[in-house]
């Protein structure tokens, strides 16, 4: 009897440990979720060591139900007797990666592409620079694959629109590659701190790569800034040779510079100065980190493009949920993602700058499960360019709420904002706070946080909610035009 491929891949492969199954099955398919398992799947699960769940938690939640006849771990786990006709191979130490590597060059082999690869990395402004690297692109005929915070982009279109990850996990990052082949010849990838440390870009060169900025935040995570920044870095393993790094941000150069030899060169970026005829058509443009994600995108795209081609401002379009803007008389309203206290800071101090005569209300509030020291620093921020502020709720996930907003107020003691829980009712509080101001004077009511996500998640559960759908119902609702 002939063995299938998978099976071969298995038997010719090298585990520390295995356990063949109990029964022959054919395997079809590799799976990194059990819920996606059918009886020919091989599910791979990863035991990450943030997650403080037992392994008895970990079988009743993902693996008791399971229909997939073989199981590959990146460790022993206690789970193993109660999966007894399962086939078990558990990998070797920091041979995780390679081994998933070599199941999807199986089944979703990388197709070669024109344009090849590139990785955009940093704490804030990978979605933005990726779609302006898009749109520039596409504007000189190039098609254009992107994969991150907004899902799955091709040549501009959405094909998926939240896969619930900037970067995907190793498995399903190849299977999408792997079904819009053929149609693209670049693929632009955000590149997280989770992605780059857990190794899910594993066997994919990046021809160039960029690098936003840097500053404090998924703590919960990597526990430490300095890891949390060393797990940024990996990025420059991943550049093929002849590649480089860009970057607009001084204090990542210096201290990526303070590392020694570099496998790759690094070129810092400033600003692109831009005049009034592009601020003018391109609102978004007036904050200057945005044109810092310009100039990094532009200088992406000029790697690619023909000597008589050249990126440019005109080509861009606004990004979803990325300093979206309103404007009705002389109330500007603006829907951000900004959720990290340099984020902000960059959002309100731009937004001071651009519009030096109004007022600013803010209305923020900050995840739950995620870093908590970043809160209150957040608070302080917020306090310290805001004329108003109302707290509210983001994705409390498993948290209380109100104990959030607590973590908020210890950074802003001296401001008195407004504290309106659920998010709806606080947006509504922001349009009557405008309202009540003379409609002469001017105002921006800055709501940021959520931008482009459309939920709220709380107990598992994610329920849809959107702030630009409030702030088209608030304007019915004022009869603003």
């Amino acid at each position: 009897m002939s063995l299938d491929p998978l099976t071969k891949l298995l038997a010719t492969t090298e585990f520390a440990w295995r356990r063949e199954p109990a029964s022959s099955v054919s395997l079809t398919d590799i799976q990194w979720r059990a819920d996606a398992c059918g009886p020919g799947s091989i599910l791979f699960f990863q035991r990450h060591d943030d997650d403080n769940r037992s392994d008895e938690e970990l079988y009743r939640r993902y693996l008791a139900d399971g229909a997939f006849p073989v199981l590959v771990t990146d460790r022993m786990l206690d789970c193993f007797p109660a999966l007894p006709d399962k086939g078990i191979f558990v990998t070797r130490p920091g041979d995780w990666p390679r081994v998933i590597g070599r199941f999807c060059d199986l089944l979703y082999p990388l197709a070669a592409i024109a344009d090849g690869f590139i990785g955009i990395t940093g704490t804030d402004g990978k979605t933005t620079t990726v779609k302006y690297l898009e749109s520039m692109l596409q504007a000189h005929g190039r098609r254009v694959l992107t994969v991150g915070t907004l899902g799955v982009s091709l040549n501009g279109e959405s094909v998926v629109q939240d896969s619930g990850f900037t970067s995907p996990p190793q498995i399903e990052l190849r299977r999408l590659l792997h079904v819009y082949r053929g149609r693209y010849d670049l693929v632009a990838l955000e590149a997280s701190s989770h992605g780059l440390d857990r190794e899910r870009l594993h066997g994919i060169s990046l021809r160039n790569a960029g690098w936003t900025n840097f500053s404090q935040d998924h703590l919960d995570y990597h526990g430490d800034e300095a890891a949390y920044f060393a797990a940024k870095a990996r990025i420059l393993e991943l550049i093929q040779e002849g590649g480089q790094l860009f970057c607009t941000s001084s204090e990542v150069v210096a201290r990526l510079r303070q590392m020694g030899s570099l496998p790759v060169p690094i070129r810092y970026l400033d600003a692109e100065p831009l005049g009034p005829e592009a601020i003018a058509a391109k609102p978004f443009l007036a904050l200057e980190y945005n044109r810092k994600n310009y100039a990094l995108a532009a200088a992406l795209a000029a790697t690619l493009l023909g000597p008589e081609e050249h990126p440019s401002w005109r080509h861009l379009t606004a990004v979803d949920g990325r300093f979206a803007c309103r404007t009705i008389g002389k109330r500007t309203l603006v829907v951000d993602f900004a959720h990290t206290p340099v984020a902000l800071e960059a959002t309100l101090t731009d937004i001071r700058r651009a519009f030096p005569d109004a007022g600013i209300l803010t209305l923020f509030g900050c995840g739950g499960d995620r870093d908590q020291g970043k809160r209150p620093l957040m608070g302080a921020v917020v306090a310290r360019y805001s004329d108003q502020v109302i707290l509210t709720s983001d994705n409390p996930r498993t948290e209380d709420p109100e104990r959030i907003i607590d973590d908020i107020l210890a950074g802003m003691p001296d401001a008195t904002p407004e504290v309106v829980v659920e998010r709806p009712r606080a947006v509504a509080r922001l349009f009557d706070r405008l309202a009540e101001r003379p409609p002469d004077e001017p105002w921006v009511g800055l709501i940021t946080g959520k931008g482009h996500e459309r939920y709220i998640e709380r107990n598992g559960h994610k329920a849809y909610y959107s702030d630009q759908d409030e702030v088209e119902r608030n304007l019915q609702r004022l009869g603003w035009r």
